[in-house]
């Protein structure tokens, strides 16, 4: 046992008092926290914090607050004893100086901090910090998804018109366009009459069918799905509407790993950009400004599109998600199919490195409306309504929380006809 050091009234008592004043208690506590910071250490650089390892968090119940490590000394009160209470997963656990501390290891569901330069997190104070995280959110997303592809995949779009139908008040086109050198993506096209005739520009919308046998066809009126119909009733709004296949689904199987791909989602995120770059292409469509729909697979797919394409004004999804840590109890396996994202297989269960929360983050200021119905049994509704209560708070820094929504209709899943009626209005909303 080390001997104490004692203070008593002589000089060199009252000098070593100083010491241990001044020097050794300072070291001791500087030493401890290294040893407790290390054992769940944040990341130090700006690649590791991109793995999603992060051991600190902006513990503030503010926006914005002040960015403090989630590390509560048991017994002790502590501002940052609120956030592990709320993380909704198992903390670590370390044990130090015969106290236990408690770390929590994953933040993808905060949105109130940014990696700065060194890779730390600092609190989020304004949309220039947001701006960084974001960027953080996109990388994140492309490691597990795959790099989205560059200008060597950018050929000029190229369009076949197969069959013309003519349905009334617009023409339904079967086509096929190139999204990249080697493959044609299937796609229904359609069109207002009065935008062939050249009396109107209307606005763009992808239109994006869920996970369904007849795959683009529920959404144009050919399947047999009237929830599903969001084409046919979007174009008698006026809307040109596009709604191309998803890979590996119905009548498209593109060969991913011959061209390139990582994943299915990567792709059909490349193959929808490409479907906008094929709808500024036409005079009576208007450019730069468009809109996303879509269900189920089509929800979650038009959220990954709006991420990395800035085009897209405005995004409704319907019964498109949870949060990963919640879905389906935690086990992710639904999303590891080579048609999704198998990288994500990689990843221990609830450990991804981004989240729902930090997807729907990235779309901040443009429009997003999103319906989770209660008795949905693929996603939960309490995990969406959490998640929309974290992403309002970026909307907050914006200004415009008005232009994020989060519905709970008393149905299982489904796209309701007053939920589509409400997403109608909010495109209008945006694009007129």
């Amino acid at each position: 046992m080390a001997r104490p050091v004692t203070c008593g009234n002589s000089a060199a008592a009252f000098q070593r008092h100083r010491w241990c004043r001044d020097v050794l208690i300072p070291m001791a506590l500087i030493l401890a926290s290294t040893a407790v910071l290390r054992s769940h250490s944040p990341m130090s650089t700006q690649a590791e914090l991109d793995r999603g390892d992060l051991a600190s968090v902006c513990s503030d119940p503010g926006w914005p607050g002040t960015c403090a490590r989630a590390v509560e000394v048991s017994g002790m009160p502590s501002a940052t004893s609120a956030v592990a209470r709320n993380a909704e997963q198992s903390p670590g656990k370390v044990q130090h100086a015969g106290r236990t501390l408690v770390v929590r290891g994953q933040s993808h569901q905060d949105l109130r901090w940014y990696p700065d330069r060194s890779g730390l997190p600092r609190p989020v104070k304004s949309v220039s910090d947001w701006k960084r995280r974001r960027q953080a959110v996109l990388r994140a997303m492309q490691r597990v998804m795959g790099a989205l592809p560059g200008r060597d995949k950018r050929c000029r779009v190229q369009c076949e018109v197969i069959e013309e139908v003519d349905c009334g008040d617009y023409v339904r086109r079967d086509i096929r366009y190139t999204a990249e050198p080697g493959d044609w993506v299937p796609a229904y096209l359609l069109i207002p009459k009065n935008a062939l005739e050249g009396r109107a520009r209307c606005h763009g919308v992808l239109c994006l069918h869920q996970t369904h046998p007849a795959g683009r066809r529920v959404v144009v009126g050919l399947g047999q799905s009237p929830d599903d119909e969001y084409g046919v009733e979007l174009v008698k709004r006026g809307y040109v509407c596009l709604a191309p296949a998803y890979p590996l689904l119905a009548d498209y199987h593109p060969p991913l790993g011959e061209l390139g791909y990582q994943s299915g989602v990567m792709k059909a995120v490349w193959n929808n950009m490409r479907g906008l770059d094929l709808l500024e292409s036409m005079p009576f469509v208007v450019r730069g400004r468009f809109g996303a729909i879509g269900h189920s697979l089509g929800g979650h797919t038009s959220l990954f599109t709006a991420a990395f394409d800035s085009r897209i004004q405005i995004v409704v999804t319907s019964c498109g998600f949870d949060s990963f840590i919640d879905y389906m109890g935690g086990d992710i396996r639904g999303w590891t199919s080579s048609r999704y994202m198998p990288r994500l297989a990689e990843y221990p269960r609830g450990e991804p490195p981004f989240d729902f929360h930090e997807v729907l983050g990235t779309l901040a200021p443009r429009w997003c409306l999103v319906s989770a119905p209660i008795e949905d049994t693929n996603f939960r509704w309490e995990s969406v309504a959490r998640i929309g209560r974290e992403v309002t708070r970026v909307y907050g820094l914006y200004g415009c929380p008005e232009r994020f929504g989060v519905l709970h209709p008393n149905c299982g899943h489904r796209f309701p006809t007053e939920i589509r009626e409400t997403a109608y209005q909010w495109l209008d909303k945006a694009l007129r």
